[in-house]
């Protein structure tokens, strides 16, 4: 898949952070939030989890852009997610703040892993799916290391899907309960998986932990 100024990008997340990396690659995008069902199967592998959650959101939106008749003849759909994984554990985003501060406490003087997956659904003019009838397959191509065990996915319309993920070791430093309280009051933890951002007092294994989404 090639990325040129004269694709659209259409992220199917309203993550700040997701936006800024986008913004980085200095291409046309647009925010479509998936709204998405994030619940998955607990026999599921960190990896499987985000991959399958990026490949729902990125379908979710695409199914709604069909839906109004407004899917772009050029185009790609990205869906995202990230989790983080402590001792086994995953922690997604937390339920309350009670909830943020058990998560920070534990990964806090710790390492941890972020799973961070990406789904990207590609639209060309030949293949833009507005107003096609019948059931037709999206292609999946799975970048190295993918884990998502489909090989294409039953949708209106002819697409091609890329699915894929990475594994980002991250460090905490150790923090005080009232360092903590303090982060937690300033609402940056409640939307994130975690419950921190990228100022939190991070150390990072290797530089591709600025990455994470």
């Amino acid at each position: 898949m090639t990325l040129t100024t004269s694709k659209t990008l259409i992220l199917a997340s309203s993550s700040p952070r997701r936006q800024e990396l986008i913004r980085f690659l200095q291409l046309p995008f647009v925010v479509q939030a998936s709204d998405a069902d994030e619940t998955t199967d607990p026999g599921l592998t960190p990896s499987q989890i985000v991959e399958e959650l990026s490949r729902r959101k990125a379908l979710a939106v695409l199914s709604r852009l069909k839906a109004d008749d407004s899917v772009p003849e050029d185009g790609v759909v990205i869906g995202s997610d990230t989790i983080v994984v402590w001792q086994g554990e995953v922690l997604g985003k937390p339920q309350d703040e009670a909830d943020a501060f058990r998560m920070l406490c534990a990964l806090q003087g710790t390492e941890h892993e972020e799973y961070s997956g990406i789904a990207c659904i590609e639209l060309t003019a030949d293949n833009a799916p507005n107003g096609e009838s019948g059931d037709t397959e999206v292609s999946v191509t799975r970048l190295p290391g993918a884990v998502y065990a489909k090989s294409a996915d039953r949708l209106t319309g002819s697409c091609r899907m890329t699915v894929g993920h990475s594994m980002t070791k991250v460090g905490m430093k150790p923090l005080t309960d009232e360092q903590i309280r303090n982060y937690i009051r300033t609402g940056e933890p409640m939307d994130k998986a975690g419950a921190y951002g990228s100022t939190m007092y991070l150390r990072k294994s290797d530089t591709s932990y600025r990455l994470a989404c």
